[in-house]
């Protein structure tokens, strides 16, 4: 089996033209390891593939969670909203807390804490009683988010903790509860158990993986296990990261491939994690041949692909110099309907069509601090203000399980790093 990179086989794998004889197109590359010794530094050729089955995969919404506050003492703004609500109003949107941080009562000064906490977000308070076996304090019910980056993710509870304290934003204090239930738990089985990986020409590394496949020792799942990051392989052969797809787990069988000969299909037992949207393939489709060309090419997307929209930016951001201060940017707002809207509108308007400027806050900040196409001081002419105006209000951001972000605070943000900008 050929495993030959073509022209360039010398360059790092992310710098060469990957092709072969097929009819079907490759479409992904896998750079990473296997086996069990991973290590950041290492970005091994590991398959060419035709498709990906099970990494792009529309999971249903994430369900809301339960959780009990045992032995509680509320205090605050919390203990006001249970002395001003009759008990039927429990469960509406009128029990609503925002945000409730459970944490570990303060270490004593100079020692770090041991636990920093975790975080529920979007809780409205569901019930309450009285606790039996403490007098004076209630067991409380809240419906919410755990606040963490993957629904599968583990939450351990801290082993020293006999007392919980909670807080509310802005670390108002909450009161405290003694025991906590429906927060901690175990990591979770992957949403989408394998990931087969189709038409699949592997390197090296992969082919001793597979050698492995059908043997039950410790040491061969160690040598079948597999992690590597995907790469788009766009028309030319050039290849570019899709952020945050990764195949993580242990080979479990490969067979020959439909796709042609001497191609595999690979199954992968997958490791918990959740999968990306399956409209990310019609968002990556637009940088098949090169940069897009026309601008607003997201404007038809929902949130989550428009936030997609933004990361296939990223990836493809040439690092052509900034422009000088002083330049003149025009901003389309027609499409600013949400936070990712203007995201994905700047990046346009600082480097054209599917530009990058910026995906969070955090981003957006590095952005206007040089080396991705701007230097600030500069002009920013917002055009169609007012769609974003009607849209980018306070409010609370049940996608993102955070206080929304307002075109004020976008505009107070831009004023601080130099950026005029002429509302029109």
């Amino acid at each position: 089996m050929t495993t030959s990179a073509g022209p360039g086989a010398d360059l790092p794998p992310e710098q060469r033209r990957w092709t072969w004889k097929h009819p079907d197109r490759p479409r992904w590359l896998l750079l990473g390891e296997v086996g069990l010794d991973w290590s950041c530094e290492t970005d091994e050729p590991l398959a060419l593939c035709a498709e990906i089955e099970g990494l792009f995969v529309d999971l249903p919404p994430r369900p809301r969670e339960q959780f009990t506050l045992v032995g509680c003492t509320p205090a605050g703004a919390l203990a006001e909203l249970l002395d001003r609500l009759p008990a039927e109003a429990l469960g509406t949107e009128r029990a609503w807390l925002d945000a409730v941080w459970i944490t570990a009562p303060p270490p004593p000064p100079g020692i770090p804490p041991g636990w920093w906490g975790e975080y529920l977000a979007d809780v409205v308070v569901i019930a309450q009683r009285p606790n039996i076996t403490m007098p004076e304090t209630v067991n409380l019910d809240l419906e919410g988010f755990v606040h963490v980056y993957d629904r599968t993710e583990a939450v351990t509870r801290p082993g020293d903790v006999t007392e919980f304290v909670l807080l509310g934003p802005d670390e108002r204090s909450y009161g405290t509860c003694r025991d906590v239930i429906g927060v901690f738990r175990e990591q979770a089985a992957p949403p989408v158990p394998q990931v087969r990986l189709l038409g699949c020409r592997p390197e090296p590394p992969l082919l001793a993986a597979l050698n492995s496949v059908g043997q039950s020792t410790k040491a061969s799942l160690r040598r079948r296990r597999i992690q590597g990051e995907v790469h788009m392989v766009a028309a030319d052969g050039s290849t570019n990261r899709v952020i945050g797809a990764v195949v993580s787990g242990t080979i479990q069988a490969s067979e020959p491939s439909r796709y042609g000969a001497g191609l595999l299909d690979v199954t992968v037992d997958s490791d918990p994690q959740e999968s990306l949207p399956a409209g990310l393939l019609r968002v990556l489709e637009h940088w098949y041949t090169g940069q897009p060309t026309e601008k607003n090419l997201w404007a038809g997307y929902d949130r989550d692909l428009r936030h997609q929209w933004a990361g296939a930016a990223l990836a493809h951001r040439s690092s052509t110099p900034d422009r000088p201060p002083g330049t003149t940017y025009d901003l389309d707002g027609r499409f600013i309907t949400d936070i990712e809207g203007f995201y994905c509108a700047i990046g346009e308007a600082i480097s054209g069509p599917g530009g990058y400027f910026g995906w969070n806050l955090n981003a957006l900040h590095d952005c206007l601090t040089g080396g991705f196409g701007a230097r600030t001081p500069f002009r920013l002419v917002w055009h169609d203000s007012a769609t974003a105006r009607a849209h980018l209000v306070a409010d609370y951001d049940r996608r993102l399980l955070h206080p929304a972000t307002t075109m004020d605070y976008l505009l107070d943000m831009l004023a601080e790093h130099q950026v005029e900008v002429d509302l029109r």
